[in-house]
């Protein structure tokens, strides 16, 4: 039986069960890039590929190079038929938690696609209303090309941010540990105090600030 992804001779024969799957059907894969970090926003990406220009290479951003994931991006950009990014700022996250701050995110990236999604296929277990039928699917950025792309576009551009945060704040090391709990950014949280981007209900930071 033919299935979503036939154009990608490695990818899972992945059938959904919330919803009918046909051929032609615009499916959007669901990706968010973190969740983990104590500062700055949480990014998610929705991508409709074309099944006419596939993008050879598709994997979980997390097993590829940055060079690799850059140059993915930009195919991926190039070639799908719809993307989108969403995201949840530090004071959403701070207000809905970092689970409700995500599905927020989610959705603005699905509703800003410029092509609507007939179904969505998301990363992990948890699904929020989309507006149209969606699936979860466990490890679905290791087994969907569609995942993957968002994937890949979602961390590159966190990344990205993190970069430009580095410039603004050369102490706290953000272009090496990316915003995450590493020793160097919790020695420097301590050494230096919370930054305005940081999110005041994480642990460490909470705590730095007096809050708990």
């Amino acid at each position: 039986m033919s299935h979503p992804f036939a154009e990608y001779p490695k990818a899972e024969a992945y059938l959904p069960t919330a919803f009918v799957w046909r051929p032609g059907m615009y499916i959007a894969g669901v990706d968010e890039v973190g969740r983990g970090p104590l500062i700055g926003a949480v990014v998610t990406a929705a991508v409709i590929l074309d099944p006419a220009r596939p993008v050879p290479g598709l994997a979980d951003s997390k097993t590829l190079s940055e060079k690799r994931r850059q140059a993915l991006a930009g195919q991926i950009r190039e070639c799908a038929l719809a993307f989108s990014l969403g995201r949840a700022e530090p004071d959403e996250i701070d207000q809905l938690n970092i689970f409700q701050a995500t599905m927020l995110a989610m959705r603005r990236a699905v509703s800003g696609l410029s092509v609507a999604a007939q179904a969505v296929l998301v990363d992990g277990n948890k699904v929020t209303d989309f507006g149209c039928p969606a699936q979860a699917v466990v490890k679905g950025d290791q087994r969907i090309p569609a995942i993957s792309a968002a994937s890949i576009l979602a961390k590159v551009a966190r990344d990205e941010e993190m970069v430009q945060l580095h410039q603004r704040y050369p102490d706290y090391g953000f272009d090496r540990h990316k915003g995450y709990p590493t020793a160097e950014h919790l020695a420097a949280l301590e050494r230096l105090g919370a930054l305005p981007e940081h999110r005041r209900s994480f642990g460490p930071v909470a705590r730095r600030l007096g809050l708990t």
